[in-house]
């Protein structure tokens, strides 16, 4: 395992408002430890059902978040890589991502939900939470 935990830190960004604050949260801390970002945003593809929303709409979206996530790491002078991951379940395609691209961490800001919806069906947070395989970062919200 690396010896700083921030050496390489893949941030899941699902919207450009979810990047920018996903950046001012965790860049000062990546900066300070000399780490590098790898952003992904996932397409996700369905499993039969109708998606409301279309690849190629959720690719322009990750697009977008992207470019925000390489401004605001180019002014902290972080490194920063981008990619796009594609998968159904989309903690899955994050722990898959961060295994090929060897993340040192996976880093996030919780974002909000309902709480019952959340104990109900699962949630993406949770799922990271209980099943990554490398140091999980939440970085705070505010």
């Amino acid at each position: 395992m690396a010896e700083n935990v921030l050496e390489r830190v893949l941030l899941p960004v699902a919207s450009e408002e979810d990047a920018r604050t996903t950046c001012a949260s965790a860049l000062p801390r990546i900066a300070d430890a000399d780490g590098s970002v790898l952003a992904v945003h996932v397409v996700e593809k369905g499993d039969g059902a109708p998606d409301p929303t279309s690849p190629t709409q959720q690719e322009e979206r990750g697009e977008e978040a992207f470019a925000v996530v390489a401004e605001e790491c180019e002014a902290a002078g972080i490194p920063c890589e981008t990619r796009m991951l594609y998968g159904s379940d989309v903690a899955e395609t994050i722990f898959d991502g961060a295994r090929e691209e060897d993340a040192t961490a996976i880093g996030f800001i919780p974002r909000e939900s309902n709480r019952i919806v959340e104990i109900l069906s699962g949630s993406t947070t949770y799922s990271i939470l209980q099943n990554a395989d490398r140091p999980v970062v939440v970085f705070p919200s505010g």
